[in-house]
């Protein structure tokens, strides 16, 4: 008897979620916008298949078919990083103008603690610049479709003058190829929600400053990485502690790797097993 009532439990909790599911892509359809396969809410019922929207296609498709797709991902200074897809799309995180790639990327996203992570001049090249802030307080939002890439934003507040927090001065950027989830965590002051991290879904890739004060503390930060539960963890704005102090924050449930290089080439099939904090070279 408890056997059969908890399967009518859980029959009910997937049919929730199903429908929850499908109000999201209906609510995107009805949106223009793509269906955000890291926010699928399928992701927290055993054995349902992750799924991403291609453009002008209905109904979904399987990210585990595209599974052997691989992303490039390039530590190019600060918090800058060069994301580079298999459909040729590449992509600058925090692009200041002077930590920048080789080439033009295709899209370059900003955000506007300090003049750092942010140029008011950027390369005319640059196809799509999109700031991590909005005008007059209001919270910048980002739906954009290139390529294989679908690129959105969930914005955090910053400090600003005498201590104050600045609504929405802040976008955690995340970028959907290949079955993946990756996010850049920008210049995160404080700690998030629940609604942050709902608005964040899934992570497969985390990139986060580990600065140990600037944005966050590391004891803070730490707390963030560990509820994300990313498969790869990629340091990045270092200035001041050793890293060191952030890998103490972490205790068996992570490993810990130092690279020999500054770039790393990742795909759904050789994400870890265990979360990995990898410290590519040049942090």
């Amino acid at each position: 008897m408890m056997i059969r009532y908890l399967g009518y439990v859980f029959l009910a909790i997937v049919f929730l979620h199903l429908l929850s599911t499908d109000r999201a892509f209906a609510q995107a359809r009805t949106e223009s916008r793509p269906v955000s396969q890291c926010q699928a809410i399928a992701g927290t019922v055993p054995g349902v298949i992750f799924a991403t929207l291609a453009p002008g296609q209905w109904p979904v498709i399987p990210a585990q078919a595209r599974a052997n797709e691989a992303v490039t991902i390039s530590y190019i200074g600060h918090s800058t990083f060069l994301i580079e897809t298999p459909g040729g799309i590449s992509i600058a995180t925090d692009f200041n103008g002077y930590h920048r790639p080789a080439a033009a990327p295709t899209v370059a996203t900003m955000n506007k603690a300090h003049s750092s992570h942010y140029t008011l001049t950027p390369d005319p090249a640059i196809r799509h610049v999109l700031h991590g802030w909005g005008e007059a307080g209001k919270a910048a939002e980002h739906h954009l479709m290139v390529g294989d890439t679908y690129v959105r934003n969930v914005p955090t507040d910053i400090r600003s003058g005498y201590g104050a927090m600045e609504a929405n001065g802040n976008s955690i950027f995340i970028f959907e190829v290949a079955g993946l989830c990756i996010g850049h965590l920008g210049h995160l002051h404080h700690e998030l929600t629940d609604s942050h991290y709902a608005a964040i879904g899934r992570l497969d890739v985390v990139m986060v400053p580990v600065d140990g004060g600037l944005t966050m503390g590391a004891d803070s930060m730490s707390r963030v990485v560990t509820r994300l539960r990313s498969a790869l963890i990629l340091p990045m704005h270092r200035r001041g502690p050793p890293i060191d102090r952030f890998l103490d924050m972490f205790g068996s449930g992570f490993d810990h790797r130092f690279a020999d290089s500054a770039t790393i080439t990742v795909s759904l099939r050789t994400l870890p097993e265990k979360p990995l904090i990898y410290i590519l070279k040049g942090v």
